[in-house]
C-alpha cells in the first residue's frame, strides 16, 4: 500500500520557485523602476513595429500582375470581349464612353500599376492594383493624372489613332478641363510609344500642349512596376458615347486645331469643294480625268472653287486650312478623309471605292458614313467601282478581285461624277448657314463642359 504521507510534487516546487523569483522581481523594480518599465514599453514597441513591417511586406508581395492581354479573349475581341485588364470591369455612364478609373470604389481605392514595356507581345505586359501606401519593390510613383489607351488599331493611321483618343476629349471636359501628365498608349497591349504627327498635333492642339508620351525607359529596370496617382483608362474607343456627346467633342476639336493653326471662319457667299487624292492603294486609274470631272461640274455653278491636294504632302495646318474652306469633301476611302472633322458642320462628303469593297471589307467600310453622323456632317452616298481591270484576265475572278481590292485602283464614270456632284452642289447651296468667325472663348473647355 502507498503511504498516506504527502511527497512534494514538481509542480509544488515549481510555485514555491516562482513565488521566490517574483519577490526578487518587484525587489528589483523598487530599486529602479525607470529602467524596468521602458525596457518593458520599448519591447513591446518593438514587436509592434515588427508585426507591422512584417504585414507591409505582405501586402506589397500580395500585388498580383496579370498580363495586359488575355490571350482567352484576345480572339473574339470584337465580339464584345475585354481582353485588355480583363480582370476589371468597365464604368458605365449613360451617353458616356465606358472607362476604367483608379482609384475608385470599382477597384476598393487602389491604385494601377504596370509592369514591362514590352513593345511587340501584349501578353509580356502586366498590370496590378495597390494601395497607396503598399506600392510593390521596386515601384516606381508617377503623380498627377495619366491618361491610358488601348486599340485594336496602331496609332499611325490617323482614322483608327482619333478614334482612340477621342473619348479622354470628353473625360477631360467632365473633369472640369484638368489636363493629362502623360499619355500611355498600347496597341493590343503593346506598348507605343509614338503617334503619327497628325494625331500627335491635334491632341496637343485639344490638350493645349499636354500630349506627352510615356515611354518608361526611365526606369532603373524593365522589370520595375509603375504605379500612378490617378489614372483614366480608354479600351473601346468612342463606345456608348452620344451622338449629342460626340458632336460636342467634336466641335471642341475642331475649334482647337483652327485655333492652333490660325485659322479662322469666314462667312462665305460660293460654294469649296476639295478633292483628296491618294498617291498608291485607291488612287484613280486617270486622276487628271477625276480632276475635270469635279471642275466642270464646279464651274457649272457660281462661285463654286475646286481645290485638289495630296494630304500627304501637306502639315497638320495646312490640311486644317483647306478643311475650313471646305463645304464638299471628295475623296477615295481611305485615313485622308477623317479630315472631315475640320469641316464645318452639316458640310458634305462624296466617298468613292475600288472593286472588291462591297463583297469583302465588311463593316470597316462604312466607318466614315458613321464619323460624318457623328461630327454633325451628311455623308451623300458612295460610287463603287464595277470594274477590276486586274482581274479581267484571271481565270478565277472572284478569287482575284478579294486578293487585291485594299490596294486596287479606282477608275470614274463622267456622267455619274457629273450629276452627284451637281446634286450635292444643289443640296449645299440650299442648306447653306452663315458662318460666324471662331472667338477664343468658343473653344473654352469650360464653355463646353457647362453647356
Amino acid at each position: 500500500m502507498y503511504s498516506s504521507r504527502k511527497v512534494p510534487s514538481q509542480l509544488h516546487i515549481f510555485c514555491i520557485l516562482l513565488a521566490l523569483l517574483t519577490g526578487f522581481t518587484l525587489f528589483q523594480m523598487k530599486s529602479t523602476p525607470t529602467l524596468q518599465v521602458a525596457s518593458c514599453s520599448c519591447t513591446r514597441k518593438n514587436g509592434e513595429q515588427a508585426t507591422i513591417d512584417g504585414m507591409t511586406e505582405k501586402l506589397r508581395d500580395s500585388v498580383t500582375f496579370l498580363p495586359l492581354k488575355d490571350l482567352r479573349f484576345y480572339e473574339t475581341a470584337m465580339d464584345g470581349n475585354t481582353w485588355f485588364m480583363s480582370s476589371i470591369e468597365d464604368i458605365k455612364e449613360e451617353g458616356e464612353s465606358e472607362y476604367l478609373k483608379f482609384p475608385s470604389n470599382v477597384t476598393r481605392g487602389r491604385v494601377l500599376c504596370l509592369k514591362g514595356r514590352d513593345g511587340s507581345e501584349g501578353s509580356k505586359n502586366s498590370y496590378g492594383l495597390a494601395w497607396r501606401n503598399y506600392l510593390p519593390r521596386d515601384a516606381i510613383w508617377m503623380k498627377g493624372v495619366t491618361y491610358i489607351a488601348n486599340s485594336h488599331y496602331p496609332y499611325n493611321n490617323i482614322w483608327h489613332g482619333q478614334s482612340a483618343l477621342m473619348p479622354f476629349v470628353g473625360w477631360y471636359m467632365k473633369s472640369k478641363c484638368r489636363k493629362p501628365d502623360r499619355w500611355v498608349l498600347f496597341y493590343r497591349g503593346e506598348l507605343k510609344t509614338s503617334a503619327v504627327p497628325w494625331l500627335k498635333t491635334l491632341m496637343d492642339a485639344t490638350f493645349d500642349g499636354h500630349f506627352n508620351l510615356e515611354t518608361f525607359y526611365g526606369n532603373s529596370t524593365s522589370d520595375s512596376p509603375t504605379c500612378f496617382e490617378e489614372a483614366v483608362v480608354m479600351r473601346h474607343n468612342e463606345g456608348k458615347l452620344s451622338v449629342e456627346k460626340r458632336h460636342k467633342l467634336y466641335d471642341l476639336m475642331r475649334c482647337k486645331a483652327r485655333m492652333h493653326c490660325n485659322v479662322t471662319s469666314k462667312t462665305k457667299s460660293g460654294i469649296g469643294m476639295t478633292l483628296l487624292l491618294r498617291p498608291a492603294s485607291r488612287s484613280f486609274k486617270n486622276s487628271t480625268t477625276v480632276v475635270n470631272i469635279f471642275k466642270k461640274a464646279c464651274n457649272k455653278t457660281n462661285n463654286c472653287q475646286l481645290s485638289v491636294a495630296y494630304p500627304h504632302n501637306l502639315t497638320f495646318c495646312e490640311q486644317v486650312e483647306i478643311m475650313s474652306k471646305t463645304d464638299i469633301l471628295i475623296s477615295s476611302h481611305g485615313a485622308q478623309v477623317t479630315n472631315m472633322i475640320m469641316m464645318d458642320r452639316n458640310s458634305s462628303v462624296m466617298e468613292l471605292f475600288p472593286k472588291g469593297w462591297l463583297e469583302h471589307a465588311g463593316v470597316g467600310q462604312y466607318v466614315f458614313q458613321w464619323l460624318a453622323d457623328w461630327t454633325g456632317m451628311r455623308h451623300q452616298g458612295v460610287w463603287r467601282d464595277p470594274v477590276a481591270d486586274d482581274c479581267l484576265n484571271s481565270t478565277d475572278i472572284d478569287r482575284c478581285v478579294q486578293a487585291s481590292f485594299m490596294e486596287r485602283k479606282i477608275g470614274h464614270n463622267e456622267s455619274y461624277f457629273m450629276e452627284w456632284a451637281e446634286r450635292v452642289i444643289g443640296v449645299t447651296q440650299k442648306g447653306r448657314v452663315k458662318k460666324r468667325a471662331l472667338s477664343p472663348i468658343l473653344c473654352g473647355c469650360e464653355l463646353l463642359a457647362s453647356s
